[in-house]
């Protein structure tokens, strides 16, 4: 067994010299050798809760999570963090508790490391603010870390094909519009989440999972295995080792978080058709590593990645297939091959992100991941746009739309739950630029996603017949003409609050531009008249959030990152 030497580690504080005999105490109580004690403490954060299939698997990965650093040397000590599940927040006002969530998660992690004088952390996340969250708590405190995703739900199946919860939300739309009877839509939302695990499709979650293995913060094919497959305790095991390791070699997250695996994050989201929300969490993170890395740098590598993996909601396939073809590390070897990421950059193996795929075959007999030179599409899946309604910018996903532009109208509402209302009356005609403003971060506050809503219209049939625009979000799941983050957002007075019935817009994502066609002296007039607009949320943690929070285009952060630190967790 090592014998550690534990002056430089954080948990020195807590365990060593005769004035911590207190504290030691505490340790005793709950069960420590004293040779226990002697070892550096990783801390070991879920975000296991009992609200939705994404994080009820996460406990039993923590247990394994734990054997492995046991057996590497080190002392585990388990904690649990918040989470709010979108899938049951969406459509109504809970959604504003979601991105802040995000930030709690890392607020609460920290604190928690900070408060524990933990040596490493190894995080496990399940649905989409816990990853995000995780690592930018991770790179925060910079003591050696493994993130490890939680792993995705089973497809679900239906009337004999396969479903995701986006199904049902689009089936709320068919029923609306008389096309799907009350039998119908209660068989399939009984069988479209079959058990544990988050969303299937390359929503925000899976998103986020790809990203954790090419930034280099997990270990190479932990991603892959679906919840409820054994082979997760696997993964589970193999992290908690490499976290003990990582300590031993002092290998921490911002040596790994370097420009280089952002720009590889940015490009698997491109790659694969990914989350807008990535343009969002990217950001976030690179500012817990004091890189400057906004919503344009993002959509620009994102735009220059071929999408290569034909995934839902634009393409046929799910995680599970992804999978089944040889999981991340599969898409990461064929952008590699294709020249498309840095494979220089460092992970958490020790290793670079090409040694690490040395080995790894594309399969040539299958459809879900394409080498890069026959793309689904030459373009990446997500790209950023700019004009005069959104100066600071606005993202859209691309993948699977058959048409790049829109010219229409603006259709404004101040909430989503109006728009909503709206669309379920059909109280909208082709040509129509649903605006849903007063939706963004400070405006919300909390920047909600509009799934309901935009499921809702594809439910009706109009998914290709108007567009949406909003300084809110949209889901992963989202499909379409849907336009978020406009900024700035209308609560500090950005042009989309400005916005009247009838004003014509044109939205060109293959030039990336988005404007209002009417005279800037119009413009200046309504803003000289326009008035700030107040909320409902004037205490509380949606309060506090809305003080503190920045704008979308540089992730929405709530304190000033490592920019702004005078001294680092870890070297404390």
């Amino acid at each position: 067994m090592t014998q550690w030497d534990k002056s430089k580690l954080p948990s020195r504080h807590t365990t060593m010299g005769p004035e911590r005999a207190p504290h030691r105490s505490y340790y005793y109580a709950m069960g420590l050798t004293k040779e226990e004690i002697a070892q550096p403490f990783v801390g070991v954060a879920t975000c296991w809760n009992e609200a939705a299939p994404c994080n009820i698997a996460l406990s039993r990965q923590a247990q394994s999570v734990k054997i492995g650093v046991k057996e590497a040397g080190a002392t585990p000590r388990e904690f649990t963090t918040i989470t709010v599940t979108d899938g049951i927040a969406m459509g109504h006002q809970s959604m504003k508790s979601s991105l802040a969530s995000r930030d709690i998660i890392a607020d609460s992690v920290e604190l928690t490391m900070r408060g524990h004088c933990y040596d490493g952390l190894v995080g496990l996340g399940g649905c989409d603010k816990t990853l995000p969250g995780l690592m930018m708590a991770m790179i925060r405190l910079n003591v050696p870390s493994v993130f490890m995703y939680g792993g995705s739900i089973m497809p679900g199946r239906h009337r004999g094909r396969d479903v995701t919860v986006l199904d049902v939300f689009e089936a709320v739309g068919q029923h609306a519009a008389g096309n799907m009877s009350d039998e119908e839509l209660q068989e399939l939302e009984e069988h479209a989440c079959p058990g544990a695990g988050a969303c299937g499709g390359q929503f925000t979650a899976n998103t986020m999972a790809c990203i954790s293995e090419v930034i280099g913060l997990a270990l190479p094919g932990s991603a892959g295995a679906p919840a409820p497959d054994q082979r997760r305790d696997h993964w589970a095991v193999e992290s908690g080792r490499a976290v003990v390791d990582l300590i031993r070699r002092n290998l921490r997250p911002r040596d790994i978080v370097t420009m280089d695996a952002l720009f590889n994050a940015a490009a698997i989201v491109g790659a694969t058709g990914g989350s807008t929300n990535a343009a969002l969490h990217l950001p976030a993170i690179a500012h817990e590593a004091g890189i400057k890395f906004d919503i344009h740098d993002v959509a620009e590598i994102m735009r220059a990645t071929p999408h290569i993996a034909d995934l839902k909601p634009g393409g046929k396939y799910v995680a599970l297939d992804v999978f089944n073809v040889g999981g991340v590390p599969v898409i990461i070897k064929a952008l590699l091959e294709g020249g498309y990421l840095r494979g220089d950059a460092i992970t958490v193996t020790g290793k670079s992100l090409a040694e690490n795929h040395r080995e790894v075959i594309v399969p040539r007999d299958q459809d879900v991941v394409r080498p890069t030179s026959d793309p689904v599409s030459a373009i990446g899946g997500v790209v950023s746009l700019k004009g005069t309604l959104a100066p600071e910018g606005a993202i859209v996903k691309i993948a699977g739309m058959k048409s790049l532009r829109f010219e229409g109208t603006a259709l404004c509402f101040d909430c989503e739950e109006d728009a909503f209302k709206a669309v379920d009356m059909r109280a909208y005609k082709p040509g129509d630029v649903i605006i849903i403003r007063y939706e963004g971060p400070k405006g919300g506050p909390g920047m909600r996603e509009m799934l309901s809503t935009t499921s809702a219209i594809y439910g009706q049939g109009m998914g290709d017949k108007v567009a949406l625009i909003t300084d809110g979000r949209f889901s992963g799941a989202t499909r379409g003409f849907c336009i978020g983050h406009v900024g700035p957002e209308a609560a500090v007075g950005g042009p989309i609050a400005l916005l009247k019935n009838g004003d014509p817009i044109v939205i060109d994502a293959e030039k990336g531009t988005i404007d209002v066609m009417i005279p800037e002296a119009e413009l200046a007039a309504r803003r000289a008249a326009w008035t700030p607009r107040k909320t409902d949320y004037t205490s509380g943690a949606l309060w506090k959030y809305a003080q503190l929070v920045g704008p979308a285009s540089h992730g929405a952060v709530t304190h000033p990152g490592a920019a702004g630190e005078s001294h680092v967790y870890a070297d404390q």
